[in-house]
């Protein structure tokens, strides 16, 4: 395969960093003193721009660059971040992504305005409290200032290059801060045959001739500090060089450059060795033997293949060919069942093993963690509550819940749907918060946790809970129910989900047209899942998404009905029951009486359309989806299935009974039943015997 293009793998990395910028921007709004949440935006920031140089990316460099410049005084701890300097520097985050993404939907203008409101925001009449300590200080004498200067010598860690790092470039900056004579130290370079091509053995002796502080130096090598050794002392006055070192270091030694290279090497040593005793220390420090080196560097080694970068279309081929393996393995058992050959049996089973091992690796490897698509809504709700004037807090938890990635891709609409209406809709504003005795901030909780073989993802806000009148009164003016209709509260809700219902008074950016909630259900029934709605007066609302854990790979329970075989997902069967001589003889009540329960049932073979006279003894499957229970009535239960889901064309898009299909182990499709639109037709059916049943 081609190997991928070297722009698309910085997007990719770009694209990490951006997610870990803006979790720092926007915690650093909660905690504005955490010096560490500083240091993470500034890491992310330089990564950017240093990696965006390296790709050709000169835009996102040069306003990285700027970015940085502006946001300096945070990191120096002059002024503190405030919301609007928060907001400013996400939209800056913001121009930055989309000068990677998308370079020809952006405007110079718009850059050159998000970096004056950085400069206004951050620049300020009156100084924060550092400043006043250091205002106190005196001021070191101007003639000192002049020749003050600092003696470095650096000694970078063996593998700093494999990491990304380039100790020129930390050179290059450093000279920055002023004048520098840099010599380099070749003392630790072994013999060719022992040297390691990706490793770093040389060290520097640098004298910087600059009026800094010790902190401007700290900041050159903030991102290396872990894999160095500096050591810093102050440069003598006499010790200050002609204003072109450089030159001058070129002129005193031309011609051991021009004679032979032994010469050039002990010229450029000669310096080392010539310096005081104060430096020999970390001279002496920096000749590890190799075999203390290579014990860590081996550890290195197998971090850092712990985690391999892939691209999501392999690991959808690698789903593709499992599935294949997962119904050629069903053949092999059908066909070692029906044969008397014991060694063929034996083969078959250690095949079905290895098979099903194989399946549960692969839809591991597509597992990813929820919290990777929590992250995305604190920029939501951060952006909803400034604009709405809603003090907001948002809380997450279950992040480490693993869904199939597809999952991830498709849940992401629905929240956001969910989080936009219970910010909008939900949460009260200030005034009738304290009217009602609440706490000024509102609180979402968005949570996953592992529930069988689903998971469940709920959206829960302490709002003001929904308006039921307002929704029935809703309905009844579009004409949904009858005016005095007897309905409960679970039943009114769901209005919630029909296309084009909306109770807010006024249609806004946010809301008011009612295609939101008609996404979220759509978009969940799709991905086989279920909703539940619960909510309290006064109190809040809770929206509760069930939903399967892959939808590639699942466990399901075979039937036949007449001569037909279909598949029933395993997660939503609750029990099964034999059809009594009782619930045969009533065929016009079509509920089950189960330990005292009235469950209601579909008789398949008239739902399917089937052929033939049906089975003696008929059996019930009770499924369920949230608190509904449901009974399909079937021929015979075969049993267990492993099922490789196939979408269904669109000439099948109008049966909604179906979700999919799969081969069976002789080769013949069986449908998948699909639970929710089975539970809806069944209450549909109940609702019409009850009215039917009152006239």
């Amino acid at each position: 395969m081609n190997a991928m293009d070297p722009t698309e793998v910085f997007r990719q990395e770009a694209s990490e960093l951006f997610e870990v910028l803006e979790g720092a921007l926007l915690d650093l709004g909660q905690r504005p003193d955490d010096r560490e949440l500083v240091d993470s935006a500034f890491r992310a920031l330089h990564t950017i721009k240093g990696s965006g140089a390296m790709f050709g990316f000169d835009k996102v460099a040069s306003f990285t660059h700027e970015f940085e410049t502006a946001f300096d005084r945070v990191r120096k701890g002059e002024i503190k971040p405030t919301q609007e300097l928060i907001s400013v520097a996400l939209a800056a985050k913001d121009y930055i992504r989309a000068l990677i993404e998308d370079p020809q939907s952006t405007d110079d203008i718009i850059g050159e305005a998000i970096l004056d409101d950085l400069r206004r925001f951050v620049s300020s009449d009156q100084p924060a409290a550092p400043l006043d300590a250091i205002a106190e200080a005196p001021p070191p004498p101007p003639a000192e200032s002049k020749q003050a200067g600092w003696h470095l010598y650096l000694e970078f860690e063996s593998h700093i290059l494999r990491n990304g790092s380039n100790p020129l470039d930390l050179l290059e900056d450093l000279c920055k801060l002023g004048p520098c004579f840099v010599v380099p130290v070749t003392d630790g370079i072994p013999f060719l045959d022992e040297m390691e091509p990706e490793d770093c053995y040389l060290k520097w002796d640098v004298k910087l001739h600059a009026a800094c502080g010790k902190d401007a130096i700290d900041d050159v090598f903030m991102f290396v500090s872990d894999e160095m050794k500096l050591t810093l002392s102050p440069l003598e006055q006499v010790e200050a060089p002609a204003p072109m070192p450089l030159f001058q270091l070129l002129d005193e030694e031309p011609a051991p450059e021009t004679e032979t290279p032994a010469p050039v090497l002990e010229a450029v040593a000669a310096p080392v060795a010539a310096q005081p005793v104060a430096k020999a220390e970390p001279k002496s420090e920096s000749k590890p033997e190799p075999k203390h080196e290579a014990k860590p560097e081996a550890k290195r080694d197998e971090r850092g293949i712990a985690t391999v970068r892939v691209q999501a279309e392999r690991l959808d081929e690698l789903m593709d060919r499992v599935g294949e393996l997962v119904i050629a393995q069903a053949r092999l058992s059908q066909l070692a069942a029906s044969g008397s050959d014991l060694s063929i049996k034996i083969i078959a089973e250690e095949i079905e093993r290895l098979a099903s091992s194989l399946r549960d690796t692969t839809m591991g490897a597509r597992m990813v963690p929820i919290g990777s698509l929590f992250g995305r809504f604190r920029r939501l709700v951060h952006d909803l509550s400034r604009d709405l004037s809603k003090p907001v807090e948002f809380v997450t938890s279950g992040e480490d819940t693993e869904l199939d990635k597809t999952m991830i891709e498709c849940l992401a609409d629905p929240l956001v749907h969910l989080i936009r209406n219970a910010i909008d809709h939900g949460i009260e504003d200030t005034a009738t918060r304290a009217a009602n005795g609440k706490t000024e901030q509102g609180r979402i909780e968005l949570a996953a946790v592992h529930s069988g073989a689903q998971v469940l993802v709920t959206v829960k806000d302490n709002g003001g809970g929904l308006n039921t009148a307002r929704i029935r009164a809703k309905a009844e003016e579009q004409g949904l129910i009858a005016a005095g209709a007897v309905l409960s509260d679970h039943e009114i809700h769901q209005f919630l989900f029909h296309p084009g219902f909306s109770t807010a008074q006024t249609i806004s950016a946010l809301s008011g047209r009612g295609v939101g909630m008609d996404v979220v259900k759509r978009t969940i029934e799709n991905m086989r899942g279920s909703i539940d709605l619960t909510t309290r007066p006064g109190q809040g609302t809770t929206v509760t998404l069930r939903l399967p854990l892959t939808l590639a790979i699942i466990e399901g329970l075979l039937i036949r009905v007449g001569e037909g075989r279909y598949i029933i997902p395993l997660s939503a069967v609750e029990e099964c029951v034999e059809l009594t001589a009782e619930d045969e003889r009533s065929r016009g009540r079509n509920f089950l009486n189960v330990r005292g329960n009235l469950v209601p049932f579909l008789r398949l073979r008239q739902l399917l359309t089937a052929s033939g006279s049906p089975d003696r003894h008929q059996k019930t499957i009770i499924i369920s989806t949230g608190e509904t229970r449901v009974g399909l009535v079937a021929d015979q239960i075969i049993g267990n299935h492993q099922t490789v889901i196939k979408s269904l064309s669109k000439l099948h898009s109008d049966v909604t009974i179906f979700s999919g299909a799969t081969i069976l182990g002789d080769g013949t499709a069986a449908l998948i039943l699909d639970v929710a639109q089975l539970v809806t037709l069944a209450q549909s059916k109940v609702e019409k015997q009850h009215i039917s049943e009152a006239a």
